[in-house]
């Protein structure tokens, strides 16, 4: 089943060339423990095309570029950032983009974060729950929020792994992991009060929240406030549009606060026309479904109103 055009699609990841080299050059091979996918534009774009996808909004995705050489990820950011300027020029009606920054230089984040968005003029910013071992909410990041609460920023947050050094498990750490990371990540910046201080940082979290829809009592004890604040946050259902996940999220939140993600090339298609089918054949209302598609989106990135319209 195709679903309704048009769409935008903020969890969709770029791959480039030169960021596989420079991470073979340090000895990373693998994504979270899985090959690489191939990315290319041309491909990109006719997978956008087969399933209904207008604009993607790109971002790198785990394992980030941090791997403890400060200079080489803040050389790596900038060199991320341009390549996703240079595609967003190069297809300005079908691509919008999330700049990574060289954390966790937190100095150096707060200059590549200006470049970025007033020179490069990216749409936001993704940040990775934890690097290394560093969560966000953490007093670490205090300056940084304070200039993406100061731009009301969007922010999407990708999981990372947890900094174990044993996982003994047969389960791969992008299906069980990243669920566990991004609660993590939640619940460390509501409780440390990050969320309170920032209330201009527009979050959009990852694959419906992890598991905080789920354990949103356990989490707030039922505290009104906190609850409140989960509900203020934007979660897209990226690997999440099944009754299972979307009964949760949607307990939670209204489908104003809920957006469309295909985690393209990590997902594989056939599991992403499952995602989209199982999308369509959920129980929403004509309007519900037109604000995950589209108009939540277009809320929070209000340049696409002229090219969507």
């Amino acid at each position: 089943m195709t679903l309704i055009s048009p769409k935008i699609d903020v969890h969709h990841h770029i791959v480039p060339k030169e960021y596989l080299r420079a991470l073979s050059s340090v000895g990373i091979k693998n994504a979270v423990g899985e090959p690489f996918p191939q990315w290319d534009l041309e491909n990109t774009l006719a997978f956008m095309d087969r399933h209904s996808i207008d604009i993607a909004i790109t971002s790198i995705s785990a394992p980030g570029i941090y791997f403890g050489d400060g200079n080489f990820t803040l050389k790596l950011a900038r060199q991320c950032n341009e390549i996703s300027a240079h595609v967003v020029s190069e297809y300005p009606n079908r691509f919008g983009a999330f700049a990574i920054l060289p954390l966790p230089d937190i100095e150096a984040s707060i200059v590549d974060l200006e470049y970025a968005l007033d020179t490069l003029k990216l749409d936001g910013v993704v940040l990775l729950t934890n690097i290394g071992g560093i969560y966000l909410g953490d007093a670490h990041y205090e300056d940084l929020f304070y200039e993406l609460n100061r731009r009301k920023a969007v922010v999407f947050v990708h999981p990372n792994v947890p900094p174990l050094d044993a996982m003994p498990m047969i389960i791969k750490p992008a299906v069980l992991e990243f669920v566990f990371d991004t609660t993590r990540a939640i619940v460390n910046l509501i409780h440390r009060g990050a969320t309170k201080r920032f209330p201009g940082i527009r979050f959009i979290f990852s694959h419906a929240g992890g598991t905080a829809p789920f354990i949103t009592w356990r989490i707030t004890f039922g505290n009104k406030k906190i609850i409140d604040q989960l509900k203020h946050f934007y979660y897209d259902i990226a690997v999440s549009a099944t009754p299972y996940t979307l009964s949760s999220l949607l307990n939670l939140v209204e489908p104003t606060q809920v957006l469309y993600g295909s985690d393209y090339p990590f997902l594989p298609e056939r599991v992403v026309k499952l995602m989209n089918e199982g999308l369509q054949n959920y129980d929403f209302d004509t309007e519900a479904r037109t604000n995950i598609m589209q108009e939540n989106a277009l809320d929070l990135f209000p340049r696409f109103k002229e090219i969507m319209f």
